[in-house]
């Protein structure tokens, strides 16, 4: 017999997020309800995950035109595709040898590359922006992990660490487990709006010392799934703290597109960076991370999203680059999402009236999903949320009761995930338990994607509405 297989410990260590056991258990709901169970809704809505054409929106029309005929050249015939939609095309194929079935160069197709490079220039007011210094991968966090590969020193006597904030995703959680780095947990201040605060990134910090040794700080702008937008003055202070304890900047934005408070505005951390000048725009080491499955494209299944590396040691990029090399290069279809997504019609292209209608009306729908679920959610007893000024999310808080709670020790479940279960099997609606974000312990929330069709958000507010009145009475 031979020896058993010896798992990574790092994979080991990996726990499920208790959100994959509410989708298995959603999947199973929605085969009983085709096998004609009787349930008091026809459908299960997922709100779960930040998937806005699951969620009823539609897919820019220039995008999926584009790329329809990246695919299927042929249709660069056709009579129905508005002119720079073909040239588009045409000009992507060039780049790829006519197939989308190719490979390209490990960065990424350099024309993409170079379009994003001009992309970010113009979204920071001209900051320069470098092609070597952009890298392609299959999805966002598919970069992180490759930069937290580069950080992570296996001889030093204390393990890797990062400062991550709570609440924070969970697959950022997962991708410090799988790389063997120790998250050491920043609370953002939820009776604030969920700001992040000085003050308690130096706790955080001072709580690593003789226990691990902290190499970089997480960001996320706009968060998720608490919905904030950083003011210039508190990404200053970030920028200040990192540049005095010399920690590498992990900056998420990816959703810098989506900003629904009236008086927030999304700023990016190397724009800031730069504008402060000596000795910070010199010094400060930032990975900034951005993708196409995101924002007012939602393209979640084409998997295309990329890094820029700022003030990284040319030594270091040679390790990155050979890092990125070994998935030899991301999928063509989310390289050219990418391009979609950072140099869409300008005003002068027949395309551009149509994308401009579209992408006007999903940023109307989520300002709109954004305030009416706020406050259709603080209306419920034992509910309390905090503005969302941007994202996809809403972070509402539950107050459980004393009952509640001890039945879900009784199932062995966290009391959040009690509730969700619940949720999805009395009305339908699959919702993430926020015991999967790191929440500060002793209290319970659940995360709730916004960016929906309005009816969908119509609908997900009256079960929820229905199960929370009916569960706080049963367990009052």
């Amino acid at each position: 017999m031979s020896a058993p297989l010896q798992i990574n410990p790092n994979v080991k260590n990996i726990q499920q997020v208790q959100n994959e056991k509410l989708a298995r258990l959603a999947e199973q709901i929605k085969e009983d309800i085709r096998r004609g169970s009787i349930k008091s809704f026809k459908e299960v809505i997922d709100v779960s995950w930040g998937n806005p054409h699951n969620g009823g929106l539609k897919p820019q029309t220039f995008v999926r035109q584009v790329l329809a005929a990246c695919v299927y050249p042929e249709l660069l015939d056709s009579e129905q595709l508005e002119a720079d939609v073909k040239q588009r095309a045409q000009k992507l194929l060039m780049c790829v040898g006519g197939s989308i079935g190719s490979y390209t160069n490990t960065a990424g197709i350099p024309e993409v590359v170079q379009g994003i490079t001009e992309f970010i220039s113009r979204r920071d007011g001209g900051v320069p922006c470098h092609p070597e210094n952009i890298f392609i991968s299959s999805g966002s966090q598919w970069c992180l992990s490759n930069i937290l590969r580069v950080l992570v020193n296996t001889k030093a006597l204390l393990p890797t660490a990062v400062l991550s904030p709570v609440p924070c995703h969970p697959t950022m959680m997962l991708s410090l487990t799988a790389e063997g780095v120790i998250p050491v947990p920043y609370h953002l201040c939820e009776e604030e709006g969920w700001a992040l605060k000085g003050e308690e990134l130096q706790r955080a910090l001072q709580s690593a010392h003789g226990v691990c040794n902290p190499v970089a700080l997480y960001v996320i702008n706009p968060g998720n799934p608490a919905g904030l937008v950083q003011s210039r003055a508190s990404i200053q202070e970030i920028i200040r703290f990192v540049y005095e304890r010399r920690l590498f900047l992990l900056a998420d934005e990816v959703y810098q597109d989506c900003v629904c408070g009236a008086d927030s505005q999304f700023i990016s951390y190397k724009q800031v960076l730069v504008e402060m000048g000596p000795p910070y725009s010199d010094s400060v080491e930032l990975a900034s991370f951005h993708s196409a499955s995101k924002g007012m494209m939602g393209e979640c299944g084409l998997r295309g999203g990329y890094v820029e590396l700022v003030n990284v040691d040319p030594a270091v990029m040679e390790y990155i680059y050979m890092l990125f090399s070994m998935d030899i290069c991301a999928s063509l279809s989310g390289q050219m999402a990418i391009d979609l997504m950072t140099n869409p019609p300008q005003p002068d292209e027949p395309s551009y009236p149509l994308y401009w209608q579209e992408k006007e009306e999903i940023r109307r729908t989520l300002v709109h999903n954004a305030r009416k679920a706020i406050e259709a959610v603080n209306l419920l007893v034992g509910f309390s949320c905090q503005p969302v000024h941007g994202g996809a999310f809403m972070f509402p808080r539950v107050n459980l009761p004393l009952r509640a709670i001890q039945s879900a020790q009784e199932a062995g479940l966290p009391p959040d995930m009690f509730y969700c279960m619940r949720l999805l099997e009395e009305v339908g609606l699959l919702v993430s338990p926020g015991c999967d974000y790191q929440q500060e312990k002793g209290t319970y929330h659940i995360r709730i994607c916004i960016m929906v069709q309005e009816e969908i958000l119509d609908e997900l507010l009256r079960r929820l509405k229905i199960f929370h009145t009916k569960f706080m009475k049963e367990f009052s």
